[in-house]
């Protein structure tokens, strides 16, 4: 099983070390002591918290779609010229970028501050890891 470091464990979850530490205190996770005795925590355990306490914005536009990865987030930017634009959302920490046409711009009202959905079906996704991760263990 992956071990992951509580500083790391804090980052991948958006919360701070001590909430993480007391989330082992209280029994939530099961820490250990990695080979050089720093308190690391069950990568599968984390997973299953990072699931349970995910918070996800409500989809405003209430269409079903096929599309499973959906972001609701905020248009932090537009670059436009006459035929197509960059638009760029800000969905919790993560930053998405669209390419679409500036007539697609124009039809949805898209503005700075205004909220949108980036829904992203793709049968291409690219999944990366560090090579001392791929070896089960953390940097």
């Amino acid at each position: 099983m992956p071990q992951i470091r509580v500083k790391d464990a804090a980052s991948f979850l958006g919360v701070s070390d001590d909430t993480v530490r007391r989330w082992i205190d209280a029994g939530m996770l099961t820490s250990s002591k990695d080979d050089v005795g720093r308190t690391v925590v069950d990568g599968l355990e984390l997973a299953g918290i990072a699931k349970q306490n995910a918070v996800l914005p409500t989809d405003p536009s209430a269409v079903g779609r096929s599309a499973r990865n959906r972001f609701v987030g905020i248009v932090t930017d537009i670059v436009m010229d006459t035929v197509m634009a960059q638009v760029e959302l800000q969905c919790g920490p993560h930053r998405v970028v669209s390419l679409i046409s500036s007539e697609a711009v124009r039809e949805l009202g898209l503005e700075r501050g205004s909220v949108a959905v980036a829904a992203i079906k793709a049968t291409n996704v690219i999944v990366e890891t560090s090579a001392v991760t791929e070896r089960g263990a953390t940097g």
